[in-house]
């Protein structure tokens, strides 16, 4: 995790007229901005049109920023929030890319590659037909590999909130998988 302090001092710059400060933020926070958009989203494209956008944000609502709270959380909140709004206005998403995913491998088994790769289609599957909320906070959680707090952070609520909704939405996506074996 980053310091603290120096994003403080870096929105202080800012807000003082330092452009190159932003510069650094973006630098700082674009790969863990990119990330969480990608595993909501599922899409390298969608991905970075989402960090630009949450980077757009930051730029304009820089000087509304509170800090008193961790600049990390803020950025990681409005990132997760435009990954979800993404998803919400196409609808569901588009299956993954399994040759991509095959290429991966590098030339692996290839028994084990296609389980791998029906595997990882049933997952998303059972993970899209979610609720928004339980994806995000699976996400967070297994694919972004945030911590309780971090994740309380990112999704503004406190660190009880998250451990039950994680425990429901692991329970719904259990179910779900248990419904995809059956069919």
């Amino acid at each position: 995790m980053h310091d603290d302090d120096a994003d403080r001092r870096l929105v202080e710059r800012f807000r003082a007229g330092d452009r190159e400060a932003f510069a650094e933020i973006v630098v700082r926070y674009q790969r863990p901005v990119y990330n969480a958009a990608w595993w909501i989203t599922r899409s390298a494209d969608d991905a970075n049109d989402v960090a630009q956008d949450v980077f757009l944000r930051v730029a304009e609502h820089l000087d509304d920023y509170d800090p008193r709270y961790r600049l990390f959380s803020w950025i990681y909140r409005i990132a997760v929030n435009e990954a979800l709004n993404l998803v919400r206005r196409h609808g569901r998403e588009d299956q993954l890319d399994d040759d991509a995913d095959a290429s991966d491998e590098g030339g692996g088994d290839p028994e084990r590659i296609a389980s791998d790769a029906e595997f990882a289609r049933r997952l998303q599957g059972a993970l899209m037909a979610l609720p928004a909320r339980d994806r995000a906070v699976i996400t967070l959680r297994h694919f972004a590999e945030l911590s309780y707090r971090e994740i309380a952070d990112a999704l503004d609520v406190d660190e009880k909130t998250v451990k039950s909704r994680l425990f429901e939405a692991r329970s719904r996506l259990k179910g779900r998988l248990l419904d995809l074996d059956v069919r």
